[in-house]
């Protein structure tokens, strides 16, 4: 009886050390990241980088003016750079770092992670379910929102703004404005994220905030040497057409990607991608075919950078129709903007930063409240009413024009008083390309 009682305990033991030891090894494995996760999020951080160089930098660039080409790509790209470099340094920290404060400094900023201590190729980040993405794979991701966002801005200062104006601007403003928006909106804590704004890729981080900054500096910077009288058409739609078609492809993984898996959100992403895009670059043609002129190739770009930026918070917050209703409406009140506010408020935002990112940002983010609701096809179970979503959407738009602006204003006059913002006149006459960089774009 001895012997036996002592098997038995044996094996229950050995069971009980068993069970443990699979539990542990279940638990381990729910930790390793799911390769598919992994590759796409890969990719779609390497499409997001495509939105920037060349994407953005031909867009922007084959808006201006032939003697500022280089210059306007250059800034673009030596701003991605610079914010990619402070984003490892202490831009993921201040974001989505892993010291979480108490109490109000909470809501705004992380800590805890800069230079990226405490990462290494095992470390994981969450996604929205119970999988795990390779962290570094997050911190590359997020890592092309803050570049792109700071670049976006330079389409309202475009061809009068100094290179060494840029690069002194821009860790000012990613450290005060940036980071601080991102923390409020994504990360578990922020004030914008436990509010429950809805932002599935950026309407408020990147294109109302980088749209709202791009206007007070137009505003700072004063108008371009001839505007508006002295006419400043694109030197090359040709460019402007690919940039576009490189914005509309890498905008894929900006929005797809945001959903952090190969899931069902990331395909309900990527179609509401492909029909907002394509019902706002029409309807802006409709719009200036109905208003007398031509349906043009600038046209079908802003209409498609249009429909973009406002189905990015939607994009995995809305069915379908929901997005193409927010193109549509989209197309109509940038248009407005572009066409007829700019000129009656007499402000220079020179490639319509404004005019579409932010504004669009604004059309985007409020409507997501309605495209959500289950009525219209949206994903939401109609647990938060209406009014009520429409009023946290307003209040994340509110507090993102503000921070954005005041932010703006404070590293603005910062850089302002200590290097200047604007170049000379003889420089500005002469072409950035060659002022501020000494080559042509163009022999």
């Amino acid at each position: 009886m001895k012997l036996l009682n002592l098997v038995s305990g044996a094996a229950a033991l050995g069971f009980s050390v068993f069970a443990s030891t699979a539990a542990v090894a279940q638990e381990a494995a729910e930790a390793v990241p799911n390769p598919g996760n992994n590759a796409w999020m890969m990719t779609a951080t390497v499409l997001v980088l495509l939105m920037i160089l060349p994407g953005l930098a031909l867009f922007y660039g084959g808006l201006t003016r032939s003697k500022n080409m280089l210059s306007t790509m250059t800034q673009i790209g030596a701003t991605a750079c610079l914010a990619m470099l402070i984003w490892v340094m202490w831009g993921y920290s201040l974001a989505f770092g892993d010291t979480t404060y108490e109490g109000t400094l909470g809501l705004f900023i992380s800590g805890g992670s800069y230079f990226l201590a405490g990462t290494d190729a095992s470390s994981t980040a969450a996604t929205f379910t119970d999988e795990v993405i390779s962290k570094y794979v997050f911190i590359s991701f997020q890592m092309t929102f803050a570049a792109i966002t700071a670049a976006l801005i330079l389409g309202a200062t475009a061809e009068r703004m100094k290179f060494s104006a840029v690069m002194a601007f821009v860790p000012i403003w990613l450290t005060i404005v940036y980071f601080p928006i991102a923390h409020m909106v994504w990360a578990g804590g922020g004030l914008l994220f436990e509010d429950g704004a809805l932002d599935f890729a950026g309407g408020t981080v990147v294109h109302i905030n980088a749209g709202v900054s791009g206007l007070v500096l137009a505003y700072l910077l004063g108008k371009r040497r001839g505007y508006p009288n002295e006419p400043m058409p694109p030197h090359s739609m040709v460019m402007t057409m690919i940039g576009t078609g490189l914005l509309w492809v890498g905008w894929f993984g900006f929005n797809a990607g945001s959903a952090l898996e190969a899931d069902g959100s990331a395909g309900l992403a990527m179609i509401n991608t492909f029909v907002a895009t394509a019902a706002g670059a029409l309807t802006w043609m409709v719009i200036e075919k109905m208003a007398g002129h031509k349906g043009s190739a600038l046209g079908f770009c802003s209409g498609v950078i249009a429909g973009l930026v406002a189905v990015t918070p939607a994009a995995g917050n809305s069915g379908p129709f929901g997005a193409i209703l927010l193109g549509i409406l989209s197309s109509i009140v940038c248009y407005f903007f572009v066409a007829k506010v700019k000129a009656k408020f007499g402000y220079d935002d020179s490639l319509d930063a404004f005019g579409i990112h932010g504004v669009g940002g604004i059309v985007g983010a409020i409507g997501t409240a309605v495209v959500y609701q289950p009525w219209i096809g949206g994903p939401g179970d109609g647990s938060v009413a209406l009014g009520s979503q429409l009023w946290i959407q307003t209040f994340g738009v509110l507090v993102t024009i503000a921070w954005a602006g005041i932010g703006t204003l404070v590293a603005a006059m910062i850089v302002k008083a200590v290097i200047g913002l604007r170049v000379t006149e003889e420089a500005e006459v002469d072409g950035l390309d060659i002022s501020e960089h000494g080559e042509r774009a163009y022999n």
